[in-house]
């Protein structure tokens, strides 16, 4: 198979954990025969300081033209204290999901056993949790009108959908479910926001032509309280931009870490893979960061964007076998963990490597 991969490191500890995602791709392209060609370019704090720009427009260019992006996070300090900045790093995030298409994020919470200890929720109920959320991404109060008195004393922010964009969102959910556990959980805020009664009557209607689909409404706050008392109950998760936001960074409790979580962001062309955690600018520079959820990302993206479930597969089993072998990073780590084995970025990065070259299967 011949890809071409844009990878777009971004800010913070971005260029650290893509390192290692594009590392691994490497990896299994020279293990299963793979052409896998990588370009890179620049988007966020980097992009503005370089051109100003938070999604330069050669940036745009080489997205559009990739197979695929990996991607590392975008967010720097001095934007969150300064809110009256008008250019900032996030804008070009969200400008590349609206010029690909990118409508829907798909975020996987695949707990593995031996990180049960390492959430501040109970193992009992934590083992077993398989989720898989699809948040809607270019719709919502992200994308609405955003207007400033002229005192500044005032602000709004519209939230707004369209029928099509809720529909095309919820098949894609529903599709998934049909080869999951066949159940879906819609989230939204009907009792209040006329967006989510838009939202919740077009579900409904969708879902009829999924019978086999076992089909629930939930309110957010509901959701919220549900995903930490009984997080085995869900299996596909269907929800809007906003309350996908805030529920899946919930969900990184269940994983024990935000460094465990990947996610996918698609459409109708270019798949976009990024981790969830962020910038992280604390431990920048620091050989800290956990390069496991950009790894897990690189899996979505060959099962999920290529079609290589093989491929992912072994990626997956790689991690496993780090984790059973008591291997952490710091966020993953608890006071069972051996000290010795508690790896830096580079160290983590290159033990997946050995395992993966070690792994062998046969199609």
């Amino acid at each position: 198979m011949k890809k071409n991969i844009l990878v777009i490191p971004g800010d913070g500890i971005g260029p650290e954990v893509t390192t290692w995602g594009k590392a691994i791709l490497e990896q299994i392209a020279a293990d299963f025969g793979h052409d896998f060609t990588f370009d890179e370019a620049l988007m966020g704090h980097a992009a503005i300081e370089a051109t100003g720009n938070p999604l330069p427009d050669e940036t745009l260019e080489k997205a559009k033209k990739s197979d695929a992006i990996l991607f590392g996070a975008v967010g720097h300090a001095m934007y969150d204290n300064d809110p009256s900045l008008k250019i900032r790093p996030e804008q070009g995030l969200l400008k590349i999901r609206k010029e690909l298409g990118l409508y829907a994020n798909l975020r996987p919470i695949l707990l593995f056993d031996e990180l049960l200890n390492a959430s501040s929720i109970k193992p009992s109920i934590l083992k077993g949790t398989d989720i898989l959320f699809f948040r809607e991404l270019t719709g919502d109060v992200y994308f609405g009108e955003k207007v400033r008195s002229e005192d500044r004393n005032t602000a709004s922010d519209l939230m707004i959908y369209h029928r099509y964009e809720v529909e095309r969102i919820a098949h894609k959910a529903f599709e998934a479910a049909m080869q999951r556990g066949k159940k879906l959980c819609s989230v939204d805020k009907a009792n209040v926001l006329e967006s989510s009664r838009l939202w919740r009557e077009t579900v409904q209607a969708i879902a009829k032509e999924y019978p086999e689909v076992t089909t629930e409404h939930m309110f957010i706050d509901n959701a919220a309280m549900q995903l930490i008392k009984d997080p085995k109950r869900f299996d596909v998760v269907l929800t809007a931009n906003l309350f996908g936001d805030i529920l899946t960074d919930e969900a990184s409790q269940i994983a024990g870490s935000m460094g465990m979580l990947a996610s996918a962001s698609i459409g109708d062309g270019t798949g976009f893979f990024e981790p969830i955690h962020g910038s992280a600018h604390d431990i920048t520079g620091k050989d800290l960061a956990n390069p496991l959820a950009s790894i897990l990302s690189v899996a979505l993206m060959l099962e999920i964007g290529f079609g290589l479930k093989e491929e992912a597969k072994v990626i997956i089993t790689a991690v496993d076998k780090a984790l059973k072998e008591g291997f952490r990073t710091n966020d993953i780590a608890d006071e069972t963990t051996n000290p010795y084995k508690v790896l830096g970025t580079k160290e983590m990065g290159k033990l997946l490597l050995k395992y993966i070259a070690q792994t062998t299967y046969t199609n």
